[in-house]
C-alpha cells in the first residue's frame, strides 16, 4: 500500500511528487510512468521558454503560477547547477494595428506586475539590428532552460527523498474505493490511500478510468517548428514574438534561441490526429473517433476554420509560414527553414465548445487530477506543484494519514 500514487513523469508530475515527498516526509509515494524515462511528450517537446507571465489574465492562475514559476525555475536551476539564460523577450509590433494591440500587453504586463520597458522603432533596431519593427516591449526576466534536465533533477530529488518511480507503467484502470483507490498497470496493480494524475494528453482519460463524465475533451493540437541554420545562431539577442491576435488561440510564429545555442522558429498549431502524433503522418482511429464525435471540439473546429485552414496550409507548404516570420525578420529565407522535432498541446475543451483557458481540476474524494496545464505549464510547474499539494492538504485534512496501523481497542496491548 503506499500513501499516494502520482501518475505522470512530466514535468508538473515530477514538481508535484518532489514536493508531496518534502511535505510527507514519511509518506510511501510512488510516481508511475508509461514511458521509459521522464518528460518525453510536452515537457520535452516544447520551445525551453521561462516565460514571464505576459500574456495571461490579470487575477488568473496562469498569470499567478507563471510570475511565481519564473522566479522558481530559476532558482530551482540555481541550486541543482541546470544551465538557463534569462536572455529576456521582445515583442515586436510590425504594423499600426499591432502597436494598438502592444499597447494592450503594455497594460496587461503592468497588471501582472512585471518589469518591461517601452521600445521606439529606433531603439529596437538598435537591439535587434536584424528585426523590423515600428517598436517593441522588452520584458527581461524571460528566458530560456532545457525543461528535460530541469524534470530529471526533480526525479533524482524525489528518489533521494524515499520516493519511488516505475517507468515503463502505463495505466489501464482505477477504482476508487472508500478507503483507497486500486490502481491497475501494464506491469502491477498498487493499492493507493490517495492518488494525484498529471497525465496531460490523457487527462480526460484518466478522469474516465475514477468513474467520471468529463465535461470537458483533450483536443491535441501539434506545435511544428523550423530550425535555422548554425550560420544564423547569432540572427537575434533576445526571444523574438510577435504580437498575437486576440482573436486567435494561439501566440504566432516567435524566433526562439535555444539553450544549446540555436535558434528555432515557430511553432504554428495545426490539428493532430493522434494524440501523441508529432509526425504529419501520424494518426490514431480511436483518437480521430473521440475528437470528431465531440459536439465541442467540433464547435471549436467550426469557430476556427478559416485560421485553422491556414494553419494546415502552411505547415504543408513553407512560404506561409516564412511570411509570418519575415514580418519582422526578413533576412530569413525558405532554405533557412530546416526540420526540428515538433511537439503537441494538450488543450482541453469544454463540451460547450470553449477553449479552456486556464489551470482545470478535476477532485474526487481521493484523488486530484490536473485536466488542463496550458502553457506556461513547464514555467509554473514549481507553484503548480505547491497548489498541488496544499489541495491534497485539504482533502485529507488533519487525519494521521501515515500513522501506524491502528490498534485495537479490545486487544490488552492498547492499554499498556
Amino acid at each position: 500500500m503506499f500513501d499516494f500514487v502520482i501518475i505522470g513523469g512530466g514535468i508538473v508530475g515530477m514538481s508535484t511528487a518532489m514536493q508531496m515527498a518534502a511535505e510527507y516526509p514519511d509518506a510511501k509515494i510512488l510516481l508511475l510512468e508509461k514511458e521509459s524515462s521522464p518528460a518525453q511528450h510536452q515537457t520535452g517537446h516544447n520551445s525551453g521558454v521561462i516565460h514571464a507571465g505576459v500574456y495571461y489574465t490579470p487575477g488568473s492562475l496562469k498569470a499567478k503560477f507563471c510570475l511565481e514559476g519564473n522566479r522558481a525555475t530559476k532558482d530551482f536551476c540555481d541550486q541543482h547547477g541546470i544551465r538557463y539564460d534569462a536572455c529576456g523577450k521582445m515583442l515586436v509590433a510590425t504594423n499600426n494595428v499591432e502597436m494598438e494591440r502592444m499597447k494592450a500587453l503594455w497594460e496587461r504586463t503592468e497588471a501582472n506586475g512585471l518589469e518591461r520597458e517601452w521600445l521606439s522603432a529606433a531603439e529596437l533596431r538598435e537591439r535587434e539590428p536584424n528585426i523590423v519593427g515600428l517598436g517593441g516591449i522588452f520584458v527581461p526576466s524571460s528566458g530560456i532552460v532545457n525543461y528535460a534536465e530541469v524534470t530529471r533533477n526533480m526525479a533524482a530529488a524525489f528518489t533521494k527523498a524515499g520516493g519511488v518511480i516505475h517507468y515503463n507503467s502505463e495505466v489501464t484502470a482505477l477504482d476508487e474505493r472508500a478507503d483507497e483507490v486500486v490502481v491497475t498497470t501494464s506491469t502491477g496493480v498498487y493499492q493507493a490511500r490517495f492518488l494525484i494524475s498529471c497525465s496531460g494528453l490523457m487527462a480526460d482519460r484518466i478522469v474516465r478510468m475514477l468513474g467520471l463524465e468529463p465535461e470537458f475533451q483533450i483536443c491535441p493540437f501539434r506545435g511544428e517548428y523550423y530550425l535555422l541554420p548554425k550560420q544564423h545562431n547569432q540572427i537575434v539577442n533576445h526571444l523574438i514574438y510577435p504580437i498575437p491576435d486576440p482573436s486567435m488561440p494561439f501566440l504566432g510564429v516567435h524566433l526562439t534561441r535555444m539553450i544549446d545555442g540555436t535558434v528555432t522558429v515557430g511553432p504554428n498549431a495545426v490539428l493532430a490526429l493522434k494524440r501523441e502524433g508529432y509526425k504529419k503522418t501520424d494518426f490514431s482511429l480511436a483518437d480521430m473517433f473521440e475528437m470528431f464525435t465531440s459536439l465541442g471540439v467540433l464547435k471549436v473546429l467550426k469557430a476556427n476554420l478559416k485560421p485553422g485552414l491556414i494553419e494546415m496550409r502552411n505547415s504543408l507548404f513553407k512560404g506561409g509560414y516564412l511570411q509570418q516570420v519575415q514580418k519582422y525578420c526578413p533576412s530569413i529565407n525558405k532554405d533557412d527553414l530546416t526540420p526540428y522535432p515538433a511537439g503537441v498541446r494538450a488543450q482541453a475543451v469544454s463540451n460547450s465548445g470553449k477553449l479552456i483557458d486556464d489551470f482545470l481540476f478535476v477532485n474526487t474524494n481521493r484523488s486530484v487530477n490536473v485536466c488542463n496545464a496550458p502553457s506556461p505549464a513547464a514555467t509554473s510547474a514549481i507553484p503548480i506543484g505547491a497548489y498541488i499539494v496544499s489541495k491534497v492538504k485539504e482533502q485529507i485534512g488533519e487525519r494521521a494519514f501515515f500513522a501506524a496501523p491502528k490498534l485495537d481497542p479490545n486487544d490488552v496491548r492498547a492499554s499498556a
